[in-house]
């Protein structure tokens, strides 16, 4: 089979890197939060990066495998454990049959990622294995996973067979056995608390008063209890147009910065709309995504300004250096 699930947690969902060439029928993205834990989890599990993983947030589950597993546990920290155990986070695990996953309290993030070597056994929709909740489709029967799903498991890679050998060096470990290797730290998102976003001014932004321009850049902005897959309600100062105006529906994407009438702002993630008719003051740029993507409830953020050609830069360069981390971890799996 491959994985029970015992004990649901707040919201655990089947997701990939998202759902695409559908938008103009008004299907929208979704997909992980933080698409790069996402991905890393694949190339430690040995997997190609657009397979399907475990979304986990907040409140974690708890999991049986009820066969001899490969996995990778990235993203947020949310004190893992196997089998009681403190397990490590951000390499290969080897975990036995019988061997039981469980969280506890988040120590930083909000969201993890579990990939399993070879990925689940669940039907693509639309080119994409990515759950929307909203809509009830795709992932694990279009919704959270529930308390006794079995997820089945395909076969491990050829990546992750190869890796088999070298974790069985360590013998001390009765119930699992993890990778003494592990990506270089420098390579992860900043996950600190409050973080500090990148953005862009947003096509809307001229349209603003003088002080809430002033305000965007000099306030922070707390995230609502209210917030989710869809958006992050913000709490603040309130942002406001010069003069009322009428806009016409236009293309949002995750990141964009919108201002209701009301004058809090809300940022929009991996579950958004395709089009929206608020004002779009910002646009978080592409490589802070995850950052934000792992900002909890009652946290804070605040915003500063980068520009395009910088922040085209800085999506190069982590692309980059993704893929050095890809041939890396190929090299440690003996490809």
């Amino acid at each position: 089979m491959g994985l029970e699930i015992l004990k649901p947690g707040m919201l655990t969902t089947l997701q990939d890197k998202g759902r695409y060439g559908y938008q103009k029928e008004g299907i929208i993205t979704s997909g992980a939060m933080d698409t790069f834990a996402c991905r890393v989890a694949n190339m430690l599990a040995g997997n190609a990066e657009d397979e399907a993983v475990l979304e986990i947030t907040l409140i974690g589950p708890t999991i049986r495998f009820t066969e001899d597993q490969l996995i990778a546990l990235t993203g947020a920290d949310l004190s893992p454990e196997l089998n009681g155990e403190q397990v490590a986070m951000w390499r290969p695990l080897l975990v036995k049959k019988g061997s039981v996953l469980s969280f506890g309290a988040p120590v930083s993030g909000c969201r993890a990622y579990l990939a399993v070597s070879g990925g689940f056994t669940i039907p693509k929709l639309m080119g994409s294995y990515a759950t929307y909740l909203q809509a009830g489709i795709g992932g694990y029967q279009g919704r959270a996973l529930q308390a006794g799903d079995l997820i089945a498991c395909h076969s491990p890679t050829p990546a992750g067979i190869a890796l088999f050998p070298q974790a069985t060096d360590a013998t001390d470990v009765p119930d699992y056995i993890a990778a003494s290797w592990t990506p270089d730290p420098q390579f992860y998102p900043d996950y600190t608390p409050n973080p500090t976003l990148r953005v862009i001014k947003g096509p809307e932004y001229e349209l603003f008063s003088g002080n809430s321009q002033e305000q965007i850049w000099s306030e922070r902005f707390q995230v609502s209890a209210q917030s989710d897959r869809m958006g992050y309600r913000l709490q603040g100062a309130s942002l406001y147009l010069c003069e009322e105006a009428e806009l016409i529906s236009t293309a949002v994407t995750f990141g964009t910065v919108q201002v209701p009438p009301h004058g809090n702002p809300i940022v929009l993630m991996a579950d958004h709309q395709t089009t929206g008719g608020y004002p779009r003051i910002l646009q978080v740029v592409r490589v802070d995504l995850p950052i934000l993507a792992q900002v909890a409830p009652g946290q804070t953020i605040e915003f500063e300004e980068v520009s395009l050609e910088e922040a085209q830069q800085l999506y190069i360069r982590r692309e980059q250096n993704l893929t050095q981390l890809a041939r890396a971890i190929q090299l440690k799996h003996n490809l």
